[in-house]
């Protein structure tokens, strides 16, 4: 059970929900009636909290007679007036939801109970708890959901079947710690991500979705916001972004380059020479730029707090450091031009006369390759090394 200590002599608040509001005078009444009235249900001291993003309705006036306590959130935006909530709100579990009379606001238990067992964040599921007819856009249910979805599964492991239930509960503490930054709607996102990242302990519970109560449409903007989502989904895993591709057409140019370097190669009736192995020594040098990509991303978000340490990595640093980048990238570089060299004296061999453009380009290819790499990870020893400064 949560401690129940007093606080300058007032009950301390287990409970608090947050309405993120913005011109929802329609709703926001029906929405602060079954939270209070679930609260006292439960028998916990609670209170809720209408974080205004500047409504022009008399929304503030409305949340006030009901004895909710209003806190105006200049920041414009979904995720902006939340933070502004979250911060604010004086109890140990948080329970957020739409101000549109869409959520089940009256039946807080399934959340307060999972927060009880120890739960850090408890989402919402809406396709568990079911969804009334029109509650939700075709477009929403069988395209943008799932997909987000599979993708913040996919990218941070995550057990949510649901990353963008509107309603969810959490210990406030617990996420305050994970320093939420977006303002917009990916903040839904953003929560479940570092979420997932740090390690929280997470459930989701079913819920049930109705349409909402507005008459005016939503402030929701589904191309726009859906594009927000998957944004910060990839900004937030450079693993797949960056490292996952960047292998794979390292591989496949590696692999391709190889057979072409002694000889065409004649798969059926197709006929595969120095044009192709162009292609395959552009994958190399693109793969590598997006591996070296990925390990800037890492260093610098890690440094930023935006993600946690890969201690794999840093382990690296105290292996391969600034003296070795230099020597490897310079290596590569000499052994490019050497190639080079070797491909002027073939033609100097032949007179100077004309290229014979398989032979030439075998030997030419490889070698701007290998000057391109080499330079690529001298310039990047360097900023590495100017990354690893703070770390140090």
């Amino acid at each position: 059970m949560t401690d129940r200590s007093t606080v300058h002599g007032a009950e301390a608040v287990e409970l608090s929900v947050v309405l993120p509001c913005l011109n929802e005078a329609e709703t926001l009444e029906a929405c602060i009636h079954k939270s209070q009235a679930s609260i006292a249900r439960m028998k916990i001291a609670g209170e809720v909290i209408v974080a205004d993003n500047g409504s022009t309705d008399g929304s503030q006036d409305i949340a006030r007679r009901l004895g909710a306590r209003v806190i105006e959130v200049s920041v414009r935006g979904y995720g902006a007036a939340l933070q502004g909530g979250i911060e604010a709100a004086h109890g140990e579990f948080l329970i957020m939801a739409d101000a549109d009379d869409s959520y089940d606001l009256a039946g807080l238990e399934p959340f307060v109970e999972k927060l009880r067992e120890g739960f850090d964040l408890v989402m919402g599921n809406r396709f568990a708890g079911g969804i009334a007819p029109g509650a939700m856009p075709p477009l929403h249910r069988y395209l943008g959901n799932p997909v987000l979805t599979a993708v913040g599964r996919l990218f941070f492991r995550s057990p949510i079947r649901d990353f963008h239930c509107g309603m969810r509960g959490f210990r406030r503490n617990s996420i305050l710690r994970l320093g939420l930054r977006t303002t917009g709607m990916e903040f839904a996102s953003e929560m479940v991500a570092k979420a997932a990242l740090q390690g929280l302990k997470v459930t989701e519970v079913p819920t049930p979705l109705a349409r909402d109560g507005r008459s005016r449409p939503p402030h929701l903007r589904s191309w726009q916001d859906g594009w927000r989502h998957l944004r910060f989904l990839l900004l937030y895993s450079p693993r797949y972004l960056f490292l996952l591709p960047g292998v794979l057409l390292m591989l496949v140019g590696a692999v391709g380059g190889s057979a072409l370097m002694v000889g065409p190669v004649t798969i059926g009736s197709v006929r595969f020479d120095v044009n192709t192995m162009l292609y395959f020594s552009a994958a190399i040098i693109l793969g590598s730029q997006l591996v070296l990509f990925w390990t800037f991303a890492e260093i610098f978000a890690t440094g930023e707090g935006l993600l946690p340490p890969d201690p794999k990595l840093f382990a690296a640093f105290d292996y391969i450091r600034l003296e070795m980048g230099l020597a490897v990238g310079g290596g590569m570089f000499l052994a490019g031009l050497a190639g080079g060299l070797a491909a002027v004296a073939d033609w100097g061999s032949r007179g100077f006369g004309d290229l014979e453009a398989s032979r030439t380009l075998r030997l030419v290819i490889p070698s701007v390759t290998l000057m391109i790499l080499g330079a690529q990870g001298v310039m990047s020893s360097f900023f590495l090394s100017v990354l690893g400064l703070r770390r140090r």
